[in-house]
């Protein structure tokens, strides 16, 4: 197996923690672990957990934690994993075989793309398209893309980079069409719960017998050194993907484990959300009046989840070297529409604290101002 370079991850990986703004993060600013552990009660369990092996597929307590957020689902319909990512790779491990074909939602995070190419698939892009200030999904191009070669459709709801989502109609039309041909979904959903209007975004469970869901704790929930992430799936698909488990990281640690816990009672799990929505809610206005400022330079529809915003930008510069002079020059780091395999974007993660948000971008503002813009028509 030949693996692709994973470009964002690293970038990300290599000057995330270097530069003075990191404004290429997708989640929310990171909880402390005293906000987590505002119990005395559950201060006591962490410092009493034994630190060996857990159960490998997740603790039945934070397996039957992670059940209830799915109607009708039992702890046999999920698998615990370090992290959404390693959800992601053994899911699609366990689906793709050599010359299968898969339809891919783009733009996307792009692990499972490079997967695919791994695990020797063929990907078919379908593009979201932007129109009518939002970006939407062509139901009448995705059935147009599958076929009984179709192995896997791959979705991302809420979606990254552009923080659009699915309703719940979309998604039975997307069953649909996968269902006249026997494929799977593999509908990454790891941004549900980070909605702007607090509307909790319709998942994929439930409507489909060969729907995966991967997701986790890193982004609606503030969580990511945590590594904790989970699969939802038809009990025979999660014992099979166990299997898969027991050749990656075999368990989660045990305390992100206890930690998952903590954070998925009920009652908290609702306080860590109002958190992360109401960063959300401050922050959005801030990059939004910002960009609209800047109306000649940038272009945007606005995110429905998550904590990021999809610019497109008329100055004439490749993102990829725009986003490298930025972090060089200005110690800012955002994603380039590059590494979604669209030039002439950002990537721009407004989950910071407010001040620290408004310092990064008046830095990239400093940049984009010194390199011009492109006249209209060209």
């Amino acid at each position: 197996m030949q693996l692709d370079q994973f470009d964002m991850e690293r970038m990300q990986s290599t000057y995330e923690n270097l530069v003075e703004f990191n404004l290429s993060e997708s989640g929310v600013h990171p909880m402390r672990l005293e906000e987590l552990l505002d119990d005395p009660a559950d201060r006591d369990a962490v410092f009493g957990q034994e630190l060996g092996y857990t159960q490998s597929n997740g603790t039945l307590e934070l397996r039957r934690a992670i059940a209830s957020l799915y109607r009708g689902a039992t702890v046999d319909h999920i698998e615990v994993t370090n992290g959404g990512s390693e959800a992601n790779f053994i899911a699609t491990w366990h689906l793709v075989d050599p010359k299968d074909e898969v339809v891919m939602m783009v733009p996307n995070y792009m692990q499972t793309f490079g997967l695919v190419k791994a695990f020797g698939g063929t990907v078919h892009p379908w593009p979201l398209v932007e129109r009518g200030g939002r970006w939407r999904v062509d139901l009448d191009h995705l059935a147009s893309l599958v076929s009984e070669r179709t192995r896997l459709i791959i979705i991302c709801n809420p979606n990254n980079p552009t923080g659009s989502r699915l309703s719940a109609d979309e998604l039975n039309q997307i069953c649909g069409i996968a269902t006249k041909h026997g494929s799977w979904i593999l509908s990454d959903e790891i941004y549900r719960g980070a909605e702007l209007d607090g509307v909790e975004t319709a998942s994929i469970w439930g409507r489909y017998e060969r729907a995966i869901i991967t997701s986790g704790l890193s982004k609606a929930y503030g969580l990511p050194g945590l590594r904790i992430g989970w699969i939802v799936a038809p009990e025979p698909t999660v014992a099979g993907l166990w299997s898969y488990h027991d050749y990656t990281t075999i368990a989660p640690g045990a305390l992100s484990d206890r930690l998952a816990r903590i954070a998925l009672v009920p009652a908290r799990r609702t306080r860590i959300l109002a958190r992360t929505r109401a960063i959300l809610r401050a922050n959005l206005p801030i990059i939004t009046e910002w960009l609209s400022g800047r109306g000649d330079t940038f272009s945007f529809a606005p995110p429905e989840a998550g904590a990021i915003i999809y610019v497109r930008y008329r100055t004439p510069i490749n993102s990829l070297e725009l986003v490298t002079q930025l972090r060089r020059s200005k110690s800012v780091l955002v994603v380039p529409g590059d590494h979604f395999g669209m030039d002439r974007y950002l990537r721009i993660g407004f989950g910071a604290e407010t001040a620290y948000l408004k310092q990064g971008l008046a830095r990239l503002h400093e940049l984009v101002s010194a390199l011009g813009t492109e006249t209209v028509g060209s």
